[in-house]
């Protein structure tokens, strides 16, 4: 099958295509013919090798971890789907590789396809919106009338995570340019802050929660919005040491995660509030649930860009510049 893999770390030439071998299917997995797939900058960071101590892995690799597709093979356990099913999917961190043409992922890790969406509008869901949906309903536990501060409102993340918390009943306030103010709020953002122009920390004050995707100064910031007992959860680290605990990371990684969490863990408690950091999983069932909230017309997918197999190069590239309004998709098939 034809691929877009690496076969070491680095910036965007090592990106390569060529022939792989079609995946293994083992008896709890199905095999998906990718239709699309989504581009994710976590997509530009896994072949930079920033990841590469939290998730090791062996090259040749295959990128791309969102997809939506066609089963065209199931294994001896799978009792969920059949050939033919239409599905999406956000993969195992362990087990990516949707810039293919095939792709062996576990039945537990899929869902399908809402019915009024594309195949590319479909591939462009699944990441951002687990990500939202664990940031802020299992781990934030947002709640009706609570307000809830989303950082760049335009991205992938953001564009999704506004609709959700707008659905929830929250109020919500986000950070963009002034140029995609107006869309930002057609998605259901009550505020928009312009982060050119005004510190958002000095307008906003009393949030129960904070979604921050930047890291940097403006998680650190983040702080200042929150009122006692407020959560700040960051999806672009420092990862923490109950991230560690959970990936069951040995003791040296734990320590590491500590110390590098160790300063926005401790001025969070100084100022009453919590931080933790998110790193998505795939989860089939939260995706269904997703799903209900597509086809009930309470989301819907942002896609800047759609670009052929064979420019999936120049998708990432177009990634990286962070310029994107919601998300980029390629089209396999």
């Amino acid at each position: 099958m034809k691929a877009y893999f690496i076969n070491s770390y680095g910036k965007s030439d090592v990106l390569i295509s060529g022939d792989r071998p079609e995946p293994v299917l083992r008896d709890d997995d199905v095999l998906v013919q990718i239709h699309a797939a989504g581009v994710n900058p976590v997509d530009n960071k896994i072949r930079d090798g920033e990841f590469k101590l939290l998730l090791p892995y062996k090259m040749p690799l295959i990128l791309g971890c969102d997809l939506a597709g066609t089963i065209v093979r199931v294994g001896a356990r799978v009792r969920r789907f059949k050939v033919g099913d239409e599905v999406y999917a956000r993969a195992d961190d362990d087990r990516i590789g949707m810039f293919a043409e095939f792709i062996a992922i576990r039945e537990d890790s899929l869902a399908l396809k809402p019915v009024n969406l594309t195949m590319e509008d479909a591939a462009s869901i699944p990441l951002v919106a687990l990500t939202a949906w664990q940031t802020l309903v299992e781990k934030g536990q947002l709640k009706k009338g609570q307000k809830v501060l989303i950082h760049a409102g335009s991205g992938g993340v953001g564009t999704i995570a506004i609709q959700l918390a707008k659905h929830i009943g929250a109020t919500v306030a986000t950070t963009a340019s002034a140029a995609n103010a107006d869309m930002l709020k057609g998605l259901g953002a009550d505020i928009v802050i312009d982060y050119k122009k005004d510190d958002f920390s000095t307008k906003l004050q009393n949030y129960d929660l904070v979604l921050d995707t930047q890291g940097g100064d403006t998680l650190k910031k983040s702080l200042n919005v929150l009122k006692p007992g407020g959560k700040l959860i960051g999806i672009a680290g420092p990862p923490d040491p109950d991230f560690a605990r959970l990936r069951g990371m040995n003791g040296v990684v734990r320590l590491v995660m500590r110390l590098l969490s160790y300063s926005i863990r401790k001025a969070a408690r100084r100022s009453g509030a919590s931080y933790s950091f998110h790193f998505m999983t795939a989860s089939g069932q939260q995706l269904s649930e997703i799903t209900r909230l597509i086809e009930a017309g309470h989301i819907r997918p942002v896609v800047d860009r759609i670009f052929p197999f064979e420019e999936t190069k120049q998708a990432l590239d177009y990634v990286e510049t962070g310029r994107t309004k919601g998300k980029v998709v390629i089209k396999v098939r």
